[in-house]
């Protein structure tokens, strides 16, 4: 039997990184992958997909992914289930993501004067 899956798609918000009682990390966060395809009203549309990332991996997305990064996760799909505070059983669907690539380059951040921070991120290697 198999059970993967690979998407490409950008953050819908900045990551959320939490720790275990027992100290392991964990990142989540929610990719939207368009379809490849219109609709009748020849819009595209897009499904949410949350992602869980765990140990050093997810401490490495939580540091440098932010709303809006485009990323390949590649991982596999698993299914939770609990009991809420008023007793209703509850289901989640998620991504448990192997592998994180980032497809992209970090927005820029201006620095107090009005200019870009950061250095220069491009491809070019001196030698």
């Amino acid at each position: 039997m198999l059970n993967s899956v690979v998407l490409i798609g950008r953050l819908t918000r900045d990551p959320e990184m939490r720790y275990t009682p027992n100290g392991k990390g964990v990142c989540g966060f929610t990719l939207a992958v368009d379809r490849p395809f219109t609709n009748q009203q020849g819009e595209r549309e897009a499904d949410f997909l949350d992602v869980v990332v765990w140990g050093k991996l997810a401490e490495t997305c939580a540091n440098h992914l932010s709303k809006g990064r485009l990323v390949a996760v590649s991982g596999r799909i698993q299914t939770r289930t609990w009991e809420d505070k008023k007793g209703n059983r509850r289901k989640a669907v998620e991504v448990v993501a192997e592998s994180v690539r980032f497809l992209d380059k970090p927005r820029a951040v201006e620095n107090e004067t009005g200019e870009e921070a950061g250095g220069d991120y491009s491809t070019d290697v001196p030698f």
